[in-house]
């Protein structure tokens, strides 16, 4: 809520008058500092003003998304007014992340905006003007250094959640990287990950680009070699050349932590496969890299198995618990069963009616039954010729889960090749 609130009510008839401004305070301020909010609000000591500069000032003040409430009063003598700034500020800010902004850091942007922008420091309200002059000053920067580009800037946050940053980054005038660098990086991984980065070369350079690369094709690297606690920085830019486009060099700096060993598995909330039935899925070995990896492809054996009995939700949870002291790693692989589905019905379509009855009779998994999820194919593969069809066909197949009696519909679906 912002209010205005004006000189005692005995001066009420010089309301429009102005005053020397001989000071100004400003009460309530936390993170602020009174010169940084006096800069903002337009007011100068020793310049004439009156209440309407005095509401102009709130108002600018409160446009930015600073505050929550905002008011003033002031006393004047013979000598001139002396103003109060009551304020209570806004301490729902975000961060702010700079993307492709190559010729600066982030701590020097910081700084500059800083000295540009009276009321910024570092963190941005979710509403209110200051976004836009920080655009605005950004966009100064550029021009500055002979940099033709446009400043845009989006409020981030994952998907059906709430906003939890600001990221700005240019338009309209190329980044490509040349080369990407990972320091830290020790000879032995070193190749692997150029191998990975190599298809980076020649594309255009995005901070935000690069941090899925960092998770799905560079961080593997090391998990696959037991570092389980590899940790990338931000991506780093240098500027090779300048001009109608900008050439980087990009470095990832890496810092691997322990290389860690199998010390031992233990399967948990299993009933319906005994750990011996499951371990064979298991590739890893005590003693071995705890190569997690390998580990997350064949936990996906894991509800196929289960699929096979009915157990169509069935997933496993891996809990890694590592001993730095010695180098290992004990995981626990606790696996939720959920509910057996069985079979409900079989609905055809895509072919007359004495094919559809065919299938139907020969179909061997019948309602009621434990579903096999893994049964359609094996039926098509190896069990059912039609030889009186007139034409080939494609078979597209759909299960349809039905939570509340725990059955499965299945759908197949004829397409003519």
């Amino acid at each position: 809520m912002l209010a205005a609130i004006s000189a005692p009510a005995q001066h009420s008839g010089k309301a429009q008058l102005s005053y020397k401004l001989i000071s100004i305070r400003v009460k309530g301020l936390n993170q602020l500092k009174e010169d940084q909010v006096v800069t903002a609000s337009g007011l100068k000591l020793g310049e004439i003003a009156g209440e309407d500069d005095f509401k102009q000032a709130l108002e600018k003040l409160g446009d930015t998304g600073l505050f929550t409430n905002l008011s003033y009063a002031y006393r004047y003598s013979t000598d001139g007014c002396n103003l109060d700034l009551q304020v209570s500020e806004n301490d729902k800010l975000l961060p702010i992340l700079f993307d492709n902004f190559v010729w600066f850091s982030d701590q020097e942007l910081t700084n500059l905006l800083r000295a540009r922008v009276p009321l910024f420091d570092g963190r941005l309200p979710e509403a209110g003007n200051l976004s836009d002059q920080v655009s605005v000053a950004l966009s100064a920067l550029l021009t500055e250094r002979n940099v033709s580009a446009k400043v845009d800037y989006l409020r981030a946050g994952s998907v059906n959640g709430p906003i939890d940053s600001y990221i700005y980054k240019i338009t309209f005038h190329p980044i490509i990287i040349r080369n990407v660098s990972f320091p830290g990086a020790a000879s032995a991984e070193i190749s692997a990950l150029q191998a990975a980065a190599k298809p980076l070369s020649g594309q255009e350079y995005l901070r935000d680009k690069m941090r899925p690369q960092e998770k799905f094709n560079f961080l593997p690297v090391y998990l696959a070699r037991g570092f389980l606690k590899a940790k990338f920085e931000d991506a780093q830019s240098a500027v090779v050349s300048d001009g109608p486009r900008t050439l980087v060099d990009v470095s990832l700096p890496v810092h691997p932590g322990i290389q860690y060993k199998l010390k031992r598995i233990a399967w948990t909330g299993n009933t319906v496969f005994p750990a011996d039935k499951l371990q064979p899925l298991i590739h890893l070995k005590p003693g071995e890299l705890a190569n997690a990896v390998q580990l997350d492809q064949d936990l996906d054996a894991v509800p196929k198995l289960y699929g096979a009995k009915g157990y169509l939700t069935a997933r496993v949870q891996p809990i890694a618990t590592m001993d730095d002291a010695q180098a290992s790693v004990i995981y626990g692989l606790n696996v939720v069963e959920g509910d057996q589905y069985r079979m409900g019905d079989l609905l055809i379509d895509g072919i007359d009616q004495p094919a559809i009855k065919r299938i139907i009779d020969e179909w061997q998994m019948k309602k009621g039954d434990p579903y096999d999820n893994t049964y359609f194919t094996r039926f098509f593969q190896f069990m059912y010729r039609d030889t009186t069809l007139s034409r080939s066909y494609n078979i597209a197949h759909k299960e349809i889960l039905n939570p509340r009696d725990k059955t499965v519909a299945l759908a197949l679906h004829f397409l003519p090749k």
